[in-house]
């Protein structure tokens, strides 16, 4: 049986030239490195008439960088390495400036020797404007990393201010009420002094709360473990619901920004519980691998619907979200959401424990 490959092919003899010349795509026709045949179209992507394109040799015809990648494509289809290709090539436009072009070409005989015959299409709006589109992810990504860290700074100033300042204040309050309980012998100024305090107590505790909520003291002092512990405990403890961790304490030999990150996401995806899940339990699950860890947090509440993730009646559930991808994004790792209506929801952290994998090979 006679390969397709080595069908005859020329151009004078096909019925519809008429088509041809006239076709939106650009058509071609390569032999010995030069261009035997384009159609208007296809000259008219480099700037050319049809006549001027007709013994231009190919490499003329592209960026001097990437002469050696498209001339290894010419000859791997003429030598019948492969017998067709179809990518996106740089062409020189006859002002200089670079042209993209999708073209489809393979080996075919062409006038009884092996030629590329071929399709183009000039897709140099569509590139640009997907590499406008890369920059503006990349710049956006930037900005949020910016706006993550400076956040964080905002956090441990406020946290340091309420801690110090404000706590402070409370407890030189705290003494004050104290010296008066022990001065007066009133019974009735000792009631009220007494009530004092224990609104001083709550408002103290109070302080150290929001303080910590602002910039966990255990996650400087003791490490993300001992962070994650202890927000779990309060947790617990203000939602009502079960929450474990396993194992309950665990080494991650994180730099202080990546543990901030995963401290974070952690922390958003216990408040989307605690908000959106209506769930009776979560999970808290830890492992790692020598180069790489792994973040689980599970609960068993209504989940989340598969068609619209982003519930419109959960803006802030939507952005929280958003969040938590991005600084996933920033780790170098992935964040995946599994989740069906009435299977509950299981949010997992996969990234690397170093800021460069690259560092470890």
């Amino acid at each position: 049986m006679r390969k397709e490959s080595a069908v005859p092919f020329d151009i004078q003899s096909v019925p519809f030239r008429g088509i041809v010349e006239q076709s939106v795509a650009g058509i071609y026709i390569l032999q010995d490195e030069h261009f035997q045949y384009t159609n208007a179209t296809f000259a008219g992507m480099a700037g050319y008439a049809t006549d001027e394109v007709i013994n231009k040799p190919l490499r003329d015809c592209v960026p001097p960088d990437y002469v050696p990648e498209v001339m290894d494509r010419y000859r791997r289809r003429i030598s019948g390495e492969v017998r067709s290709m179809r990518f996106i090539t740089h062409g020189l436009h006859r002002d200089g400036h670079v042209v993209y072009i999708e073209v489809h070409g393979e080996a075919r005989q062409f006038r009884g020797r092996p030629a590329v015959v071929g399709v183009g299409v000039n897709v140099t709006e569509q590139v640009e404007r997907d590499a406008q589109l890369l920059q503006s992810r990349q710049e956006y990504r930037d900005l949020a990393a910016y706006l993550n860290s400076m956040r964080e700074q905002q956090r441990a100033e406020y946290a340091r201010e309420v801690h110090d300042v404000l706590g402070g204040l409370l407890t030189s309050m705290k003494l004050d009420v104290g010296r008066i309980t022990r001065r007066s012998r009133s019974t009735a100024i000792r009631g009220i002094a007494a009530d004092l305090n224990a609104l001083l107590l709550e408002a103290i505790d109070n302080v150290r709360e929001l303080s910590d909520s602002m910039r966990p003291q255990a996650l400087d002092h003791l490490g993300l473990d001992a962070a994650i512990a202890s927000h779990l405990k309060r947790f617990r403890e203000r939602a009502g619901l079960r929450a474990s961790l396993e194992p309950g304490e665990f080494e991650l030999p994180l730099s202080r920004w990546r543990a901030t990150a995963v401290f974070r996401i952690f922390q958003e995806a216990l408040t989307n519980v605690a908000r959106h899940a209506a769930a009776s339990s979560v999970a808290v699950r830890f492992t790692r691998s020598e180069h790489s860890f792994r973040l689980e947090i599970e609960d068993d509440g209504r989940g989340i619907a598969q068609d619209n993730p982003f519930r419109p009646d959960t803006t802030r559930h939507s952005l929280g979200l958003i969040s938590m991808r991005e600084r996933a994004h920033e780790l170098g790792g992935t964040l995946t959401i599994d989740s069906a209506p009435g299977f509950g929801t299981r949010v997992i952290l996969e990234a690397p424990i170093i800021d460069n994998p690259l560092l470890l090979s």
